[in-house]
This record gives C-alpha cells, sequence and structure tokens, in this order.
C-alpha cells in the first residue's frame, strides 16, 4: 500500500473509532453519574471532550492534506455499569489502540503537523492506559469497595 493511502486510512480509522470511543466515554460518564460515581463521571466526561479536540484536530489535517473524509459507520460496543468491569475494558482498549498507533504515526514521521498530532494523542492514550493499570493496582490493593467510596 503506497505511504499516503495508510497514512489516509489510519486518520480515517482514528476519526471513526475515537468518535466512537468518545461517545461512549460520554455514555459511560451519564451512566456512572446515575450511579453516584461523580469522579468517574467527571473524569469521562473530560475524557469525551478530549477525544473529540482530537478528531478535530485530525479531520482538519486530512482536510489539509486534500484527503476525503468520511463519517463512518461505528461498531457497537458495550456499556459496562460496573465502574471495575469497565476500567478493565477501557484499559484494554487503550492498549490495543496504541499499537496501532504506534505504527501510524512511524509512517508519518516526514509529515511533521500531521506527526505531531498522533505523538500528542499518543501521549494523552499512554497516561489513560497508566492511569487505568493504577487503578486496577490501587483496587487490587485496597479493595473494590474502597476504591468505589473514592470515586463517590
Amino acid at each position: 500500500m503506497e505511504q499516503k493511502e495508510q497514512i489516509r486510512n489510519g486518520l480515517q480509522f482514528i476519526v471513526t473509532g475515537l468518535s466512537q470511543q468518545a461517545d461512549g466515554h460520554d455514555i459511560q460518564s451519564r451512566v456512572f453519574a446515575s450511579q453516584g460515581f461523580s469522579k468517574l463521571a467527571e473524569k469521562y466526561a473530560e475524557h469525551a471532550t478530549e477525544e473529540r479536540g482530537y478528531v478535530n484536530q485530525i479531520v482538519d489535517r486530512m482536510i489539509d492534506l486534500g484527503f476525503k473524509v468520511e463519517n463512518s459507520n461505528k461498531v457497537c460496543t458495550p456499556v459496562i455499569e460496573d465502574p471495575v468491569e469497565w476500567i478493565k475494558y477501557d484499559l484494554d482498549v487503550s492498549v490495543k489502540g496504541l499499537a496501532g498507533l504506534k505504527e501510524l504515526a512511524e509512517a508519518c514521521r516526514d509529515d511533521y503537523a500531521t506527526y505531531d498530532i498522533l505523538r500528542e494523542y499518543y501521549k494523552d492514550e499512554e497516561e489513560d492506559m497508566f492511569w487505568g493499570e493504577a487503578q486496577l493496582e490501587l483496587i487490587s490493593k485496597i479493595g473494590v469497595q474502597t476504591w468505589l467510596v473514592q470515586q463517590l
């Protein structure tokens, strides 16, 4: 596959997947708020806003590069009511996403503007991954109930 096509497809994949992920985080935020977990609700509402910002940056960059942007069909993703199970699921999404994102960023190394956007997005996703790992470790040390109380 030609590098330009690889970059276009990779950016489109992020636009589609990340817009879905932003919607998912917004939904999860509302689920957690309804359960009284205001700290988790706030975290995921803010996360959805950040993700929409990255989607906008990538769409703008695709337009700058002359790529056709699509509002592609999105895959159904779960809404998980158990906060711990959600953290596990979201961590898995981050781990898998970082691998593909790293490959795409490497393909964009000579396109500094695109590379910078992807690098910042990578750092944000990596931070999310570290947060998820830290939460699961904390849960294993202090117990689920104590951790849940901290999320009120």
